[in-house]
């Protein structure tokens, strides 16, 4: 990258997820300096205040599932404002350990009620209640969601993290202005 080259305009996005990847992300560790020199992180939960999805995002490495309507109102403007999504982690991907409440919602009288009873009613000793002041719960999909149900994908970053090699091993090629191609085991391997 030269002088004149604007940097890279990377955001990184957490949904429904455990943070793990953004772990595995700050595991870059000296590397990210490195990083710093070609690219602007410019929204993300690590290393931004910014509390609005910025518009002319290059690359946004996008983690966890959706599962409620803030993370589907999020994974709805990112798509809008950025042109390379990576769906960032397994829980990106294939909605992973997120995805475990949709055996709950695929049972007789499921959905999205299901689970708020399951978790605030059944499970609850002291003063059962699911929570009704506005503000407070985002509203739940009836089932959790692959990034690349919602809206559409240009790479998918496996692992439950992803190891920081291959974060930066994907990332090198973006700022090249390459898509990688990820194969064979180091590439692919999940969880």
């Amino acid at each position: 990258m030269t002088a004149a080259t604007p940097k890279l305009r990377l955001a990184t996005v957490w949904l429904a997820g455990c943070s793990g990847c953004h772990m595995s992300f700050l595991d870059l560790d000296e590397w990210l300096f490195e990083l710093a020199d070609v690219a602007n992180i410019v929204y993300s939960p690590v290393a931004s205040d910014a509390k609005t999805y910025p518009d002319n995002v290059d690359v946004c490495l996008v983690e966890g599932a959706v599962a409620n309507a803030d993370n589907l109102a999020m994974a709805q403007t990112l798509r809008e404002r950025t042109r390379v999504v990576v769906a960032f982690g397994d829980c990106a991907i294939s909605a992973h350990v997120p995805g475990l409440r949709n055996q709950l919602a695929a049972e007789p009288g499921g959905g999205a009620a299901a689970v708020l009873e399951r978790a605030y009613l059944e499970l609850t000793d002291l003063q059962p209640r699911i929570p009704s002041a506005a503000g407070v719960l985002p509203e739940l999909l009836e089932r959790v969601l692959p990034l690349h149900e919602v809206i559409a994908v240009e790479l998918w970053l496996p692992g439950c993290p992803p190891p920081a090699a291959r974060i930066r091993w994907v990332l090198e090629a973006l700022v090249r202005g390459e898509i990688p191609q990820l194969e064979g085991p180091e590439g692919l391997r999940f969880g």
